[in-house]
């Protein structure tokens, strides 16, 4: 049974920065570190490769995402708008679909 996973790839255009697509958490096996763990190794593996920036996204009612990330040391990217005092990219993903993008600069 899989209970976590996570997509992630260094940029074609820009080697020193990865971008972390999706994550995902068996409901029943949240709460226990697994995506902290996913992040944290993902980060290590592309720091070794050179990368300097990872980056990411989320939709801005996704509360538990944007609490997630934040904790994890991202940092909320000023936006073209606000929505509920967060600052968003509006039509992001495609018309009506904003999202607030993360980044994390590597040390």
């Amino acid at each position: 049974m899989l209970f976590a996973f996570i997509i992630g790839f260094v940029s074609q255009s820009e080697p020193n920065e990865a971008y972390i697509h999706f994550v995902g958490v068996h409901p029943q096996y949240r709460k226990q570190g697994l995506a902290r763990k996913l992040y944290t190794t993902f980060m290590d593996t592309v720091r070794r490769k050179g990368c300097q920036l990872v980056r990411c996204i989320t939709s801005p009612v996704n509360k538990t995402s944007i609490l997630f990330h934040t904790r994890m040391g991202f940092e909320i990217e000023p936006g073209d708008d606000t929505i509920a005092g967060l600052p968003v990219h509006r039509d992001y993903d495609g018309v009506g679909v904003d999202r607030v993008l993360f980044v994390k600069r590597l040390h």
